[in-house]
């Protein structure tokens, strides 16, 4: 059920970063107190996840997750640039949060 909040903080922080262009520097109300609504509620469930997954590991996958959602996602959405380079460290991102989360039971001591 922890990965389950998890990917739910991760859906809730992307969706917030993507409403950061149409706040147009928080000049526009309602898409400002959707993005803190969403922000809070990332946080919010990201506090389930670390119940019973390590911090560092909530942490690197919300955060690997979220980084490679939102270039995604700028890309189809706000037409931004991926390089070969930037598509390349991207999937490496998510080898990087697969291995993560791979070997999370394993502790070096």
């Amino acid at each position: 059920m922890s990965y389950v909040f998890l990917a739910g903080a991760v859906i809730c922080e992307v969706a917030g970063t993507m409403l950061l262009p149409i706040t147009q520097n928080f000049t526009k109300p309602a898409p400002t107190v959707a993005l803190s609504i969403l922000y809070i509620c990332s946080f919010y469930l990201l506090t389930f996840s670390i119940k019973t997954i390590p911090i560092a590991i909530v942490y690197s996958t919300w955060a690997g997750l979220g980084v490679f959602s939102i270039s995604i996602l700028g890309y189809l959405i706000y037409d931004h640039a991926l390089t070969w380079q930037a598509i390349f460290g991207l999937c490496l991102i998510v080898i990087g949060v697969v291995i993560v989360n791979t070997f999370t039971s394993q502790t070096i001591n």
